[in-house]
């Protein structure tokens, strides 16, 4: 029989499941996140199937990947430092070397096809899987496309995007528009009462979730730090998903107040979704798509120096539909706390907000993508 097929004749290409797939990349949850989805999607649809991840050595998809249950390879590669060039010194060895280290686990592992969602580990995994002529495929998350999978979309196989006008980064030819998948957990609503207690607080107050990303945000947290004591004043709690580098004084800040709980990372995104009533974020395309998936009220604070500005063009396209709230990262000491107070006790805005942005929701990205990717190779190898 045929690789990868149980029945030719009544069974989809994929269904046979002894696949092997290699998923590069990472550096942010924005890529491992999306990631971790799509490998779900695949042992779902193909149980047999093989999956092997590749990340840089010292980068958070090292951690986040096993604890998801997956295998990973790790990689010495890492990006151009551009505030630092002396830095860059060893780059071209590590560049080198990490080809050898892809070389001999593609060799060893022999997949039919590659998955890069990425972050620099992605470009030298997929770069070598091209010129042995296995299948490649890049998801994009992003409206604005990274250079790596620029450079990597001319030779891929297709490539999955969750908007559209994106013929401008990749051969219009191989785009297909899927969306950007969420985690499962996160799409499994948690009840409020049991997602709040999970943090040790008071299912009785109206609670704020602030989260800026797997690597946090200096701006939301120098705007809540600024106005911290509001919190309390209103009666209102707050989940502070810090990043690691503002987590120890956020730490010292909040000593001793009850209504506040905060980490530098939150591994159960599900519970604080479902605790929150109000919700700080940032506005990547991954962040984007999950609040709409959880349907949550939200003041965006869009990351300024993000490539052509686009956290700030996602934020403005959802408040132009009236799902969103934004303010700008250089007036967040100023209007992000009162603002957001004021959203808490505005049941009817923020009933507006719910609706609408839970109209923009896609839940099945997952699905799409790695059913996609199977065909493909279940045609390959007929």
């Amino acid at each position: 029989m045929t690789k990868g097929f149980k029945n030719m004749d009544t069974d989809p290409p994929w269904a046979g499941g002894d696949f092997r797939v290699i998923i590069a990349g990472g550096g942010t949850g924005g890529h491992i996140f999306p990631a971790i989805a799509i490998a779900n999607a695949l042992k779902k649809n193909a149980p047999g199937i093989g999956i092997l991840f590749i990340g840089a050595n010292g980068k958070m998809e090292m951690e986040k990947v096993p604890q998801a249950g997956f295998n990973i390879k790790g990689i010495d590669i890492e990006g151009f430092n551009r505030s630092s060039l002396i830095k860059n010194i060893g780059l071209p060895f590590k560049i080198i070397k990490s080809m050898f280290q892809v070389r001999s686990i593609l060799n060893s592992f022999k997949p039919d096809a590659v998955i890069g969602v990425g972050g620099y580990s992605s470009f030298p995994v997929l770069r070598y899987a091209q010129g042995k002529r296995i299948p490649t495929f890049i998801h994009e998350a992003n409206s604005f496309a990274g250079k790596t999978n620029i450079l990597l979309g001319k030779k891929a196989t297709k490539i999955f995007v969750a908007t559209d006008a994106m013929e401008k980064f990749f051969p219009a030819d191989k785009i297909m528009i899927t969306g950007n998948p969420v985690r499962t957990a996160i799409l499994k609503n948690k009840n409020r009462e049991e997602s709040i207690n999970h943090f040790g607080l008071d299912p009785a107050k109206k609670t704020v979730l602030a989260s800026g990303g797997s690597l946090g945000a200096k701006g939301i947290n120098e705007a809540i730090e600024a106005d911290l004591d509001e919190f309390e004043k209103n009666d209102v709690q707050l989940i502070w998903q810090t990043g690691k580098p503002f987590a120890e004084k956020a730490r010292s800040l909040t000593a001793g107040k009850k209504n506040i709980w905060t980490n530098d990372f939150i591994t159960q995104m599900e519970y604080a979704y479902g605790a929150a009533d109000v919700v700080i974020s940032r506005a990547g395309a991954m962040a984007i798509a999950e609040l709409c998936v959880v349907q949550k009220p939200v003041v965006f604070v869009p990351f300024p120096f993000a490539a052509e500005n686009h956290q700030t063009v996602n934020a403005e396209k959802l408040v132009s539909k009236n799902a969103g709230l934004m303010i700008k990262d250089n007036e967040s000491k100023q209007k992000l706390v009162n603002t957001v107070i004021d959203l808490v006790k505005d049941e009817s805005r923020q009933q507006q907000l719910k609706e609408n942005i839970a109209k923009l929701a896609i839940t099945d990205a997952d699905e799409i993508v790695a059913k996609e990717i199977l065909k493909v190779i279940g045609n390959k190898n007929r």
